[in-house]
């Protein structure tokens, strides 16, 4: 037989504790009552609850020193506020005390409830099989890239190879997959850790700064050049520069990249003396550079320069089996960077998470579990919660028409990109910065899905 769960009600209103009491006793919790601050403290202290509904005006005490006191001394996100007299701020100090809810009165009896309810599930241990509890023994390393898939132990493999030999290696794979972590692993792992490493997204700066950036320029070769500057090339010496979205390259200065990486020479933008470098080159692109090849818009010669080694990184739905712990490694680093304590996440949610498409891969993932940890006030990420933020709504696991069960994965990630844009307000870069994809890929998506952009 299930264990009741524990409801404290703390009004000063006679009548209204007496319905609140009637109410949630006849639907199955075990409720005890309170007319005041010092009666609600030792209830507290006496019924140990699972969830409290307290009023924010009491005969003795401020309902929100309340509030306070409970939050201080257990943690826990388990109140529900209730007052007749809202306003802006004391509904900011209500949650920032840790209410788990804020309802208005006159009451809404089905809001209430359905607050409760989230709240009781919110403090419930995991005990379902597919729910996910956090391992405390699990520790979060900056830089360090998870998985188990098959797949990713070639990668590791990969990694420690090359580490000891400095060839030029490309790195293939979507969008958000983790590219440039492999890249620094590679290097922080080689005998030249120490040097730098940097880094320049290719894609974000036009052609002739490009130049500039990757091997520096003289005083007056443009305008705008005011003195002479030292690019990449020189600064990171015997270290590594990683060329992010390497497609994006222009041609016309693939040329100067092929006689770096074949001399490991080069000159200033402007410049006549010729310079040298053994910096190491690790590119990166989520286009098919064999491709562009034969469509005329990358050069072979730099394309075989640039594979001497290659890695391909596969999406994170190839490699579902790892989502679990990347789930729980990514909440480990959100909790540790947002001084949260999430320590489960429900087992619908989870199934949520496995079925996802992930168009935005490991990115993607991240930056939804982040978005949850600041919705979710107590310690366990709702499933509610996850089927907004995937933009399914608040479906409960059925098939019907619409549902992502029983729609194609062309249909699904279609939907999805459209209901993002429509949550920005069709704004490309927070666009771009929630599904964890650049803005070439967007406007790709946006072709191939022959989505139109509203005037």
């Amino acid at each position: 037989m299930p264990v009741k769960k524990k409801i404290l009600i703390v009004d000063d209103e006679r009548s209204l504790l007496e319905s609140l009491e009637m109410f949630f006793t006849e639907k199955g919790y075990d409720v005890a009552c309170a007319a005041t601050a010092v009666e609600a403290i030792a209830e507290n202290e006496y019924f140990a609850p699972d969830v409290i509904i307290l009023d924010i005006r009491l005969p003795d005490k401020d309902g929100l020193e309340v509030l306070k006191g409970f939050h201080e001394a257990s943690k826990k996100n388990n109140v529900i506020m209730i007052t007749a007299f809202h306003d802006m701020d004391t509904t900011i100090k209500a949650m920032k005390f840790g209410a788990c809810e804020y309802i208005p009165k006159p009451i809404d009896i089905e809001e209430l409830e359905r607050a409760v309810v989230r709240a009781a599930r919110a403090a419930a241990p995991g005990t379902t099989a597919n729910s996910l509890s956090l391992d405390p023994s699990l520790t979060y390393e900056k830089g360090k890239i998870i998985g188990k898939d098959r797949a990713m132990k070639e990668i590791f493999k990969a990694i420690g190879i090359l580490s000891e030999n400095k060839v030029t290696v490309l790195i293939e794979g979507e969008t958000g997959t983790g590219k440039e972590m492999i890249a620094r692993a590679i290097h922080y792992h080689s005998p030249v850790k120490d040097a730098p490493v940097l880094a320049i997204t290719c894609s974000s700066i036009v052609g002739t700064l490009l130049e500039s950036e990757l091997f520096g320029h003289e005083k007056g070769s443009f305008t705008g050049a005011i003195a002479t500057k030292k690019g990449k090339f020189e600064l990171a010496g015997e270290g590594t520069i990683f060329l992010d979205e390497v497609s994006e390259i222009p041609f016309e200065l693939q040329a100067k990249l092929l006689r770096f990486l074949q001399e490991k020479e080069f000159e200033h933008v402007g410049g006549e003396k010729s310079l040298k470098s053994n910096a190491r080159v690790i590119a990166a692109t989520n286009r098919s550079l064999w491709q562009m090849v034969g469509d005329g818009t990358f050069r072979e010669d730099l394309f075989y320069r640039l594979s001497v080694a290659m890695i391909g990184v596969p999406p994170l739905r190839d490699r579902k089996s790892d989502i679990p712990l990347l789930v729980q490694y990514l909440l480990k680093k959100i909790n540790a960077e947002l001084h949260r304590s999430i320590k489960r996440v429900e087992e619908r949610a989870m199934e949520r998470l496995l079925e996802h498409h992930w168009p935005g891969n490991v990115r993607e993932l991240e930056n939804v579990l982040t978005r949850g940890v600041i919705s979710t006030l107590g310690e366990v990420v709702l499933d509610e919660l996850v089927a907004v933020l995937l933009g399914q709504g608040p479906v409960a696991g059925s098939d019907a028409a619409g549902h992502p069960g029983s729609m194609s994965l062309h249909d699904v990630e279609k939907m999805h990109i459209i209901r993002v844009l429509e949550y920005t307000g069709w704004h490309f870069g927070k666009t771009c910065d929630i599904l964890g994809i650049s803005r070439p890929t967007l406007r790709q998506k946006l072709k191939e899905y022959d989505i139109a952009v509203p005037a």
